[in-house]
C-alpha cells in the first residue's frame, strides 16, 4: 500500500540499500578530483579494468577506468549515439561498444560526466582482451602520452613457473615504468600498506557478495553491479575498505531484519558475461515480477576471486600471478569449475547466460558451457543476446519471450 502522503510505498522504500548514496558521493568526489589531477599537481592514468592498480595508489596517481566510464555511457543510456559517431569515424559496428564509445568520447567531450580527465600514461592489461591493447593504442597516440603494455598468458589449466616468471618480471618494469613517470622512486612500505588493503577490500566485497547465499538474499547480482565500482577504480585504498566494510554490515543487518530485495523470491538464478547497462533495473524488474532472484553473477565475483593466489607479505609478484588468472582469461574447463562453485555456493535453481555482443573473450563458449550445465548439473539456463552498452543489439519483445518462456520451466 503506497503512502498517500508522501507518494512512496513504504516497503518499497525498506528496500533499498542505504548505502547507495554513499556510493554516488564517493564516485562523484572521485571523478571531480580526477577532473581537477591537472590543478592539483596529480598524475592522471588510464588503466585497464582487470590491471594492476595498486602500484598506481601507492605513487599518488589517479586512476581512470575507461570500461568503467563506459558502463558509465550505457547506464545512462548514451551509447547509441557515441557508439554510431565512433562508426562514422571509421571504427566497425563490431568493435567493442565500451571501445567505441570512449573513443568517440575523446573527441567530443561526450558522455554523462563530459568525457574522461586527459591522461598523463596509459596503463594497458590484456588479461580481460585483446582489443584493449589496440584501443589503447588509440588513446596513446590521440593524446600523445606513454603506454605501458602488461602481457599476461592465457591459462589452460595450470600457470607454470615460467609463466610466473614472466609477469612477475613485468611488474618490475612496470614499477619503473611508473618512476620515469612521476619522476620519483616507489615508495616499497607505502606499496605493501596500499597491498594490505587491496586484501581487505577484496575480501570486504566477496562477504558483500556471500551475503546473498542467505535466504532470501538482501542483494541481487544487479545490485552488486552497482556497488562493484569501488573494488574495481578504487582498490587499495582506505575509502574503498571503510564503504564495504559500510555495505557488509548492511546486508548482514538486512539479513537479521528478513529484509529481501525479492520481496516473494522463490527462484534463485546465476547471471553470466556482463550486465546489459541500459536494462539492469527492467531486468531486475522482469525477474522480480516472477519471483525470481538473480542471487549471483561470474562478473562481480571475478575480482574477489583471485584472493586465494594473493600473499599479503608478498603482493606485488604473487598479484601479479593472480590478475593473470582472472575468469575470462582462463580455459572453459576452469570457467565450469567456477560455475559448479558459484552454483553450489548460492544454491540456484538456473542460469542467465547474456551473449554479449561486444565482449568476444567472455561470450565464446557459453553454448558449450550451457551443455555442461544442463547435462551435468542438471538446471536449465537461458542465453540473451545483446550488448553491454549498445542498445541497437536488444530485443525487448524477443528477450521478454525468452524469460517469459525460461520461467515456465522452472515453475
Amino acid at each position: 500500500m503506497s503512502d498517500s502522503r508522501h507518494g512512496t510505498d513504504p516497503e518499497k522504500e525498506k528496500r533499498k540499500i542505504k548505502s547507495v548514496q554513499k556510493m554516488k558521493e564517493i564516485m562523484t568526489n572521485y571523478y571531480i578530483e580526477a577532473k581537477g589531477a591537472a590543478d592539483s599537481g596529480k598524475k592522471v592514468a588510464w588503466i585497464t579494468s582487470g590491471g594492476p592498480v595498486e602500484p598506481l595508489i601507492a605513487m599518488d596517481v589517479i586512476p581512470v577506468y575507461p570500461e568503467n566510464h563506459g558502463a558509465m555511457v550505457g547506464a545512462s543510456k548514451m551509447g547509441v549515439g557515441l557508439c554510431e559517431k565512433a562508426e562514422e569515424m571509421g571504427y566497425p559496428r563490431e568493435l567493442c561498444s565500451y571501445a567505441r564509445a570512449d573513443i568517440a568520447c575523446s573527441v567530443t567531450d561526450g558522455g554523462p560526466i563530459g568525457g574522461l580527465p586527459k591522461p598523463d600514461f596509459l596503463v594497458c592489461c590484456n588479461n580481460i582482451c585483446g582489443t584493449v591493447m589496440k584501443w589503447y593504442e588509440v588513446a596513446s597516440r590521440h593524446y600523445d602520452v606513454p603506454l605501458f603494455i602488461l602481457d599476461t598468458p592465457f591459462t589452460h589449466r595450470e600457470f607454470p613457473p615460467a609463466a610466473k616468471q614472466y609477469v612477475i618480471d613485468q611488474i618490475y618494469e612496470y614499477i619503473a615504468f611508473l618512476e620515469a613517470q612521476c619522476g620519483r622512486k616507489m615508495d616499497y612500505e607505502r606499496m605493501q600498506e596500499v597491498g594490505r588493503l587491496s586484501v581487505e577490500g577484496l575480501r570486504l566485497w566477496q562477504e558483500v557478495l556471500d551475503s546473498a547465499a542467505h535466504k532470501p538474499a538482501p542483494i541481487t547480482a544487479f545490485d552488486a553491479f552497482f556497488h562493484l565500482a569501488l573494488i574495481v577504480t578504487l582498490r587499495g585504498t582506505q575509502v574503498a575498505v571503510d564503504y564495504y566494510r559500510q555495505l557488509r554490515d548492511e546486508m548482514q543487518e538486512r539479513i537479521k531484519q528478513g529484509i529481501a530485495m525479492v520481496p516473494n523470491e522463490k527462484y534463485r538464478l546465476l547471471w553470466d558475461n556482463l550486465p546489459v547497462w541500459y536494462r539492469t533495473k527492467w531486468l531486475s524488474d522482469k525477474f522480480a515480477a516472477q519471483d525470481a532472484c538473480l542471487v549471483g553473477d561470474t562478473y562481480t565475483s571475478a575480482w574477489s576471486g583471485v584472493l586465494p593466489l594473493i600473499d599479503e607479505n608478498n603482493f606485488l609478484e604473487t598479484m601479479s600471478v593472480a590478475y593473470s588468472q582472472v575468469y575470462i582469461n582462463v580455459s572453459l574447463d576452469i570457467m565450469i569449475d567456477t560455475l559448479r562453485q558459484l552454483i553450489k555456493k548460492y544454491d540456484v535453481d538456473g542460469l542467465v547466460m547474456h551473449s554479449n555482443r561486444s565482449c568476444k573473450p567472455y561470450s565464446l563458449g557459453q553454448y558449450d558451457l550451457q551443455k555442461i550445465v544442463m547435462d551435468e548439473l542438471k538446471i536449465p539456463t537461458l542465453i540473451l543476446e545483446a550488448d553491454m552498452v549498445d542498445e541497437r543489439s536488444f530485443s525487448e519483445s524477443q528477450i521478454e519471450t525468452r524469460i517469459d518462456a525460461f520461467m515456465e520451466t522452472l515453475k
